[in-house]
């Protein structure tokens, strides 16, 4: 490790009982898995509603699908779609298909049909997997694409007989059907082409070898695969255990966080599987269902974003309920507002948790997270610490010009989870990977953050999401802090609306608590509430009452419809003009 980044580390002494360095395993994903059933063969793997699976059945039904992959022609290095929810089939097909060399191409089963056709041809994904009820998107654009066979998976396949009924006079009645005669392979009809392959089907792979694609904006917003590798997800697995000391093989982690996602892949998934851990696999959840599974399974650690845990703040179903079983709390995917956290940290020690919700930071770049607030020391506004054997720091933005503490800049990151490329973007890999003096490989993330004297590193923004007013940078989170702390604000959303004078002017969109009046009285209070806590030239000219916000995918606040919207007003008023 290089001393000059070993000198940069003056707070090691306080992580307490979590190391600094690990020793990573090497092998595959499906390896690691392996190793753990070894183990602990009749543990539970997974459960999936009502249905329990050991670790021994796991890794049986995960080699019967490698071996059905072989059979249907899947080799190494062939990408392999993966479209569904957190499910068992789900499960299987991932490590099958790091089992024969394959390459998972992990994205969103309600992605639009082109979508799905970008997707399958910016892989050059040979099979794709998805259920039933999407099987008309795929067949829509199939002859677009080169995918060779298309797998479709039912749930009502995973649940139990009496589970399965239910399934079938309910959710099963909604589903139009598939032609019979439909060139697809049925799920039951794909596992038992297992029975022709006997051999040569397992496939050698290294850490560095590429293991899955998931998909970002990256820095520039254009959507681009992801492709990451096995030593990034097992990396991932063995910091988010080194990080979360109280960890037992056995613990039970909520896995509703969606697998073509590196939250819900990485953390709830992988890191739980390859470290021994149990899975409360989520297909489709509100927060009301979350709420509900929490107290049902008894669960040891949730992960969301900040929308849920607002969402659950507000749920009667939560009045009484005994959360004494949480061991650990994590938000991320999106910035945390201080208020909320003091809200949901009060609700935490109301229902009995010993804990307090825990901030994390990372990027798809970066599996996911890779800095995380300790378990026993908290600094408000930080997003905590990096993980063992990962750097932050903090740079003059697009240059090697490291900052000194305190001084905002670019958020740089190291580390054993960083990414192998973009997938078939050479030059934004050169731009977002570099490497330096200190021999690191460093991810240009384009958000803006610090870093304090101790190490703990506070989240200032993407810069990308910067809004440039009159010469001045307005970074939106921090408006929506402080509206966000106002007790008739639920939540809020600020984006930079084009002006012609000031280049762009904030607006503010606000999602009103139960009960508040959208009505102008209300707008001027918190006008008047903004002037005396925002500055002048960061002062949002309007405030839109929303009766709730657009969402991304993941359940973050999507900021950039609201930019569209903006953009599309502005250009309508421009053309009126003429």
């Amino acid at each position: 490790m290089p001393t000059e980044i070993s000198a940069k580390t003056p707070w090691a002494a306080q992580m307490g009982e979590i190391p600094m360095h690990l020793d990573y395993f090497e092998g595959s994903m499906f390896d690691k898995v392996a190793e753990i059933a070894e183990k602990y063969p009749n543990n539970i793997a997974f459960d999936f509603m009502g249905r329990s699976t050991t670790y021994r059945e796991l890794i049986r039904e995960t080699e019967r699908c490698a071996r059905a992959l072989r059979t249907i022609g899947v080799r190494a290095g062939d990408k392999v779609t993966i479209a569904m929810p957190n499910c068992p089939q789900a499960i299987y097909m991932f490590y099958a298909v790091n089992l024969v060399g394959g390459i998972a191409n992990m994205i969103h089963p309600l992605s639009a049909e082109k979508e799905i056709e970008f997707y399958l041809n910016e892989s050059e994904s040979v099979t794709a997997i998805t259920l039933d009820q999407f099987y008309h998107k795929f067949e829509a654009i199939r002859e677009n694409t080169g995918v060779v066979n298309i797998i479709i998976a039912s749930v009502k396949d995973a649940l139990s007989k009496p589970v399965r009924a239910g399934y079938m006079l309910t959710e099963g009645r909604r589903i139009k059907p598939i032609p019979k005669d439909a060139p697809v392979i049925r799920w039951k009809e794909f596992m038992r082409l297992s029975n022709a392959c006997f051999y040569n089907y397992k496939v050698r792979r290294q850490s560095d070898d590429p293991a899955v694609i998931l998909y970002s904006g990256g820095t520039t917003g254009t959507t681009k695969g992801i492709v990451l590798t096995n030593r990034n997800f097992n990396a991932l697995s063995q910091q988010i255990v080194a990080t979360n000391p109280m960890f037992r093989p056995g613990d039970r982690m909520l896995s509703a966080m969606p697998l073509f996602h590196g939250f819900g892949l990485g953390v709830c998934i992988h890191s739980m599987l390859a470290q021994g851990g149990r899975c409360i696999l989520i297909p489709r959840f509100t927060a009301k269902s979350y709420a509900k599974d929490i107290v049902k399974y008894r669960c040891n650690f949730i992960a969301g974003v900040p929308t849920l845990y607002e969402a659950l703040l507000r749920l009667p179903s939560m009045d009484g309920a005994d959360l004494s079983c949480l061991k650990g709390v994590f938000s991320g995917g999106d910035s945390l507002s201080i208020e909320l956290k003091k809200k949901f940290d009060k609700f935490l020690y109301d229902h009995k948790a010993s804990i307090q919700v825990r901030e994390g930071y990372g990027t798809t770049e970066t599996v996911t997270a890779c800095c995380l607030t300790p378990p026993t020391r908290f600094k408000e506004g930080s997003i905590g610490i990096p993980f063992p054997d990962t750097y932050i720091k903090i740079v003059e933005p697009g240059t090697e010009r490291e900052l000194p503490y305190g001084e905002e800049g670019e958020i740089l990151l190291a580390g054993p989870t960083v990414m192998k490329e973009y997938m078939k973007h050479p030059e934004e890999t050169a731009r977002t990977l570099r490497t330096h003096a200190d021999g690191l490989t460093w991810v240009y993330t384009g958000d803006l953050g610090t870093q304090d004297e101790e190490g703990f590193i506070y989240f200032r923004g993407r810069a990308k999401r910067m809004i440039i007013s009159s010469g001045y940078n307005v970074y939106p989170g921090q408006i929506e802090n402080i509206l966000d702390a106002h007790e008739k604000v639920q939540m809020s959303c600020v984006v930079g609306v084009p002006d012609p004078y000031r280049m762009q002017k904030v607006k503010a969109f606000v999602k009103l608590a139960p009960g508040v009046p959208a009505v102008e009285p209300t707008r001027q209070e918190l006008m008047d509430y903004c002037r005396r806590h925002i500055a002048k030239y960061a002062m949002p000219y309007d405030i839109e009452f929303r009766e709730d916000m657009p969402k991304t995918l993941v359940g973050k606040v999507a900021y950039r419809v609201l930019e569209e919207e903006e953009l599309a007003k502005s250009k309508a008023a421009e053309q009126a003009q003429k």
